[in-house]
């Protein structure tokens, strides 16, 4: 896909995961929506992966760690076929076998459950020290959100990975700046300054990059993915919760709510119908 194309790519899964959502009133639309351009970069642009091989043994491998929002995950997975696209449109509803927060289905591309937050990137060290120890040339990419950096288990994966030398990791943070009750700096005091200096404190080295622009964030990615650095690299996608639907972008009631109609109609923040 050319730039443009890319583009018009997120634009549809922005307009898919508002249409399943909105119509089958599943309630995390707003975490979902801040992600689907760092989704769209890596299943379009960037990850190793055979659609029709989900268990080829040389796949990159995503954790997707803030798994309540993997609305849009599961509408990419049914455009390339990885899962089934009925499954998809039934989202939310007595004929779909999906739940609301991920689990674990890699034969559908669904690589880890990460329901209880923080577990996510314990669960891609570990993967990518395997797959270093067996010699294998696969990259592992975790995307968590930026409130899972009040876990201690995340900053006791990072020091792992640090200490071993996992420069086949890469760690995306969807920094949309709020967690499920308000916005981070009103729980914890962090910002995205904060959180770029504690990751260096660690030995990591940042790297900022606007979390709506996915061409951006394929380049990002992919220096990040053919680095030769022995250590894990760290991208801080800066992102808004709720992006593409105005009346839900960087509200905090919005973590879990379906838009009224009222609501909907003050519109969309990309093309209504993405071409």
């Amino acid at each position: 896909m050319n730039n443009a194309e890319l583009k018009k790519q997120a634009d549809r899964i922005r307009h898919a995961v508002i249409d399943v959502s909105v119509r089958n009133k599943a309630g995390h639309i707003a975490p979902s929506l801040s992600s689907v351009d760092i989704l769209v970069a890596l299943y379009y642009k960037v990850m190793s992966y055979k659609p029709e091989d989900p268990l080829w043994d040389s796949r990159d491998r995503l954790i997707f760690s803030k798994a309540h929002g993997c609305y849009a995950l599961y509408a990419i997975l049914a455009d390339i076929c990885m899962l089934p696209k009925q499954e998809w449109n039934d989202f939310y509803t007595e004929k779909s076998t999906l739940l609301g927060c991920m689990e674990r289905r890699v034969e559908n591309g669904l690589e880890a459950g990460c329901g209880s937050l923080g577990h996510g990137l314990p669960i891609a060290t570990g993967i990518a020290h395997g797959a270093k120890l067996q010699n294998k040339d696969y990259k592992v990419f975790c995307v968590l959100g930026d409130g899972e950096l009040q876990e201690g288990t995340t900053w006791e994966a990072i020091q792992f990975a640090v200490k071993y030398k996992l420069g086949n990791l890469v760690i995306i943070i969807d920094a949309n700046r709020l967690q499920a009750m308000d916005f981070i700096a009103n729980v914890l005091d962090l910002d995205v300054k904060d959180k770029i200096r504690k990751l260096k404190g660690f030995g990591l080295s940042p790297e900022v990059c606007p979390g709506h622009d996915v061409n951006k964030l394929a380049r990002c990615m992919n220096a990040a993915k053919l680095s030769s650095a022995s250590k894990p690299k760290v991208i801080v996608a800066e992102t808004i919760k709720g992006y593409g639907l105005k009346c839900m972008e960087n509200v905090p009631k919005f973590h879990f709510r379906i838009p009224t109609e009222e609501e909907l109609s003050m519109g969309r923040s990309y093309d209504e119908q993405p071409g």
